[in-house]
């Protein structure tokens, strides 16, 4: 993996590597990516931020079917990454945390036709060991929350996740992605906060998980999309079919905790 690389927890890694593997012996996608007869490029993947352990793994295994193709990333809160390419920031792939803030993308012409590759729900994180002993949502008006500010899809899908079951929370602070949420929690700052299932995965045991029930919880649907304005459109296209068709590239995202689209 290239030093401008993200590091990735060995546990997880061993996993996606298995995963890895037994994927190769199922059956053939739908579709296949792009032929390998790419000429040498570099892309740059503008991506949600709780998509930066997973999707190194898998640029990793795309670079060994595509070596002379360089994966680098840009990370951040999935409305933000719209406005700079919007602003004209260098980006040949986008991926978003939600449909919605993909489809702003589109609608302004900055993206081709999405593909959706992965589904996440939510969780509450608390410090290592619960101090304020959270057990459930019921619990966070009662403690100190960090939340993703409203704009950024784990921010919204909070705010849907209360009103769906009819609690009120006023956190004490908003960040602008997932990552900050999940560090303020491990920075013991606060008594809880709500991320997604793979960032709790992701950290091990730097948080302490609180399991959401299926029929309280929240979903979002991760979309892929080649930017429009890329000068490496073969190779953007190429990364694209490969995280959405490839069974190499599901069952890594299977192993770090996503679900199916």
């Amino acid at each position: 993996m290239r030093p401008s690389r993200v590091l990735v927890s060995i546990t997880l890694g061993l996993a996606a590597l298995i995963a890895f593997g037994a994927a190769q012996s199922g059956a053939a996608p739908a579709q296949g990516p792009t032929s390998p007869s790419i000429p040498a490029s570099t892309i740059t993947v503008s991506a949600a931020s709780s998509l930066t352990d997973v999707l190194p793994v898998i640029a990793t295994a795309f670079e060994k079917r595509y070596p002379q193709i360089d994966v680098r990333f840009n990370f951040g809160g999935s409305p933000a990454l719209v406005e700079q390419i919007r602003a004209g920031a260098p980006a040949d792939v986008l991926a978003t945390a939600s449909e919605a803030t993909m489809g702003k993308a589109v609608s302004a012409g900055l993206v081709g036709r999405p593909l959706l590759f992965a589904k996440n729900t939510m969780m509450i994180a608390t410090p290592p060991g619960n101090p304020a002993r959270v057990k459930s949502l019921a619990d966070l008006p009662k403690v100190s929350v960090a939340l993703c500010e409203v704009a950024v899809p784990c921010g919204t899908e909070a705010r849907d996740l209360f009103a769906k079951n009819g609690i009120t929370v006023t956190p004490v602070t908003r960040e602008l992605d997932v990552r900050a949420v999940l560090g303020k929690v491990m920075a013991d700052q606060v008594d809880a906060g709500i991320v997604y299932v793979t960032d709790v995965k992701s950290v091990g045991s730097k948080v302490t998980g609180v399991a959401i029930p299926a029929n309280q919880n929240v979903t979002t649907t991760y979309p892929i999309a080649t930017v429009r304005e890329s000068s490496q459109q073969a190779a953007a296209k190429a990364f694209v079919d490969y995280v959405r068709f490839t069974p190499s590239a599901q069952g890594i995202l299977r192993a770090w905790g996503f679900a199916r689209p």
